[in-house]
C-alpha cells in the first residue's frame, strides 16, 4: 500500500478551521470518528471527492472512486476534530508517512490557534 498526501484534503480542512467548523476536544478518535454506515450516509447524499476531503492520505492502488482509497481521517463530515488530527499524525508516524504527519501537525496547530 502506497499511500501519499491528500492536498485536496489539506487545503479543504484549513478552510474548516478558519471558518470556525472545529471541535477542540479531548478524547479518543474512536468516540467521534465515523463508523462504516455514518460513512455509507455521507457517500448517499454526497460525492466520492467530498468523502475524499475528510481523509488526509490517498492510497491510489484502491482507485480513487473507493472509500478504501481513503485514509488518515480527521472529521466527522461537519467539523474539524483535534483528537483526529492527532490520530492522523500518530497513525502517519508510525507508518511512516511523513508528508501526512507533517500536514496533520500544521493543522493541528491552526486549529488550536483557532480554539483560543
Amino acid at each position: 500500500m502506497s499511500v501519499s498526501l491528500n492536498p485536496q484534503a489539506v487545503a479543504y480542512a484549513r478552510r474548516l478551521i478558519k471558518d470556525g467548523k472545529i471541535k477542540n476536544d479531548e478524547g479518543h478518535w474512536g468516540q467521534h470518528n465515523p463508523n462504516t454506515s455514518k460513512e455509507n450516509a455521507f457517500l448517499e447524499k454526497h460525492e466520492m471527492e467530498e468523502y475524499a476531503n475528510w481523509h488526509l492520505g490517498l492510497d491510489k492502488s484502491a482507485g480513487v472512486d473507493a472509500k478504501a482509497a481513503y485514509k488518515f481521517p480527521y472529521g466527522d463530515f461537519k467539523t474539524v476534530h483535534r483528537d483526529g488530527l492527532i490520530a492522523a499524525k500518530e497513525r502517519a508516524a508510525q507508518q511512516g508517512y511523513a508528508d501526512i504527519e507533517k500536514a496533520a501537525d500544521e493543522l493541528l496547530g491552526l486549529l488550536e490557534k483557532a480554539a483560543k
